[in-house]
């Protein structure tokens, strides 16, 4: 953009936001979006020109340089590169899981991003099953030389009870710690999802350093209820697992950072974001590639309407949420002197299914600040449930700087169904869904960035408090 150009833009902004209202500019912003979206294509050019973007890996290095590109074009005045380092975990050749006895099936599974691998053989075991860590301690001494299955499942329970991803996703995480520490050779979870279409689900675990590193996968929810069923008929049930993956130490890679510049107050920032990389398994459509192309297409509303905020408006596109949070960590560290300037912080991460609002953390009086957004969003795109709780994985390390965090609220039991899995691809992302997202989080953005008093900042975190 020449000179001349930008001080023209800036006249202009200046003329547009004296002659309307907030309130006038956000229904705006929501019939741009929803009339005229560039999201979905935004998407599409992603996932399909790119594919899956695992941390490290060469797609997910051409997915930084696309993000730089595509936000320079959209409109954006500044795009820099945050350079950072992050895990490199490479899947390998492709999996092998089967029941050897008491019959043969083949089972569909996936390792788990950071497990070790097997010999090149395969491990064989017998297999114990266990629905939590209490039952495989109260249960260890028949634990040693097998490979352990933690058989938990997300959503209605026999008892009623409905449990969520933070309740089933620790058997993910802690699973390959908590089965060697019980004497296991090898462990497995059900797939942490909400849906039975025999697809597994992968995603990030960990060990620990005074531990023994045993291989730990996920296998689809009916291969888990298959093993059951033989145990629970008096079988003894054997089992092969055999996985190539390796650690392959930390890369270099980098955040996306695009801004426009704020007319009045361009030190005082909004922040919206989502992570630009994903699972090796599917095209990251979903997780994320739905909130890049949402935070992007706010830079296209934003300048193809003209519109330059009284604050900075900052869109991050983080690296390395999937596997480390080298993306999240880095920024807050990078901005620890500025944080006092941040305003407010935004993530999409949840998929674009069913969106209704927001999730808000803020100090005393600012969800009910928001009340006459929520009644715009309501009224425009039926959006306008606000409520107290939001943020997100990659905002999160700003919260020590009293930053007020929002996160965007979706239909988490369909989108847990392709979380994570070789599914999760651009057709399941409904076009007019993902306008929805973008409008409001267009709307949003212009509203934080135009407030005269900034939402309250966030209080510390009380002792024990996560």
């Amino acid at each position: 953009m020449s000179v001349l150009a930008s001080m023209l833009s800036s006249v202009l902004a200046l003329a547009c936001a004296a002659d309307e209202s907030v309130e006038a500019t956000a229904r705006r912003l929501v019939q741009e979006a929803t009339t005229r979206s560039q999201a979905h294509a935004i998407l599409t050019e992603l996932c399909d020109g790119i594919g899956h973007r695992l941390s490290g890996s060469d797609n997910a290095a051409r997915a930084v340089e696309w993000g730089a590109q595509i936000c320079e074009r959209v409109g954006a005045d500044a795009v820099t590169k945050q350079a950072i380092k992050v895990p490199k975990w490479v899947r390998g050749e492709p999996e092998e899981f089967e029941i050897l006895a008491p019959t043969h099936h083949r089972l569909i599974g996936l390792a788990l991003g950071g497990s070790i691998a097997t010999s090149a053989e395969g491990l064989v075991a017998d297999v114990m099953v266990v629905s939590s860590f209490d039952e495989l301690k109260a249960r260890a001494a028949q634990a040693k030389g097998k490979i352990v299955l933690f058989d938990k499942a997300m959503g209605p329970q026999p008892d009623g009870r409905a449990l969520g991803y933070g309740d089933v996703v620790p058997q993910r995480t802690q699973g390959a710690i908590e089965a060697a520490k019980a004497g296991a050779v090898g462990s497995l979870i059900r797939s942490v999802g909400t849906a039975s279409y025999r697809l597994p689900h992968t995603g990030v675990m960990n060990y620990e350093d005074d531990v023994t590193k045993i291989p730990h996968a996920a296998i689809a929810s009916e291969d888990a209820d298959l093993i059951g069923r033989l145990i629970a008929a008096g079988h003894t049930v054997r089992v092969r697992m055999k996985m190539d993956c390796r650690d392959e130490g930390m890369a270099p890679s980098a955040n996306v950072i695009a801004e426009i510049k704020g007319r009045e107050r361009p030190d005082e920032i909004v922040v919206i974001g989502g992570h630009l990389d994903s699972w090796d398994v599917g095209q990251g459509a979903l997780d994320d590639g739905v909130g890049i192309a949402a935070c992007i297409e706010v830079i296209r509303l934003f300048s193809d309407l003209g519109l330059r905020p009284r604050r900075t408006l900052r869109v991050v596109l983080f690296m390395n949420e999937e596997n480390g949070l080298a993306g999240g960590k880095a920024y807050a560290e990078a901005n620890a002197g500025s944080l006092a300037k941040h305003v407010a912080a935004v993530e999409m991460d949840s998929g674009s299914f069913g969106f209704d609002g927001f999730g808000v953390t803020a100090g005393e009086g600012g969800l009910e600040s928001l009340a006459p957004l929520a009644r715009i969003l309501d009224e425009t795109i039926g959006a306008g449930q606000f409520t107290r709780g939001g943020g997100g994985a990659d905002i999160g390390p700003m919260r020590v700087g009293g930053v007020p965090m929002l996160g965007m609220k979706n239909d988490s039991e369909t989108y847990f169904r392709y979380h994570h899995t070789p599914a999760d691809t651009v057709d399941k992302v409904v076009p007019a869904d993902l306008a929805k997202c973008s409008a409001a989080m267009a709307a949003l953005s212009w509203w934080l960035c135009e407030s005269e008093r900034p939402l309250p900042r966030v209080p510390p975190k009380s002792e024990g408090e996560r």
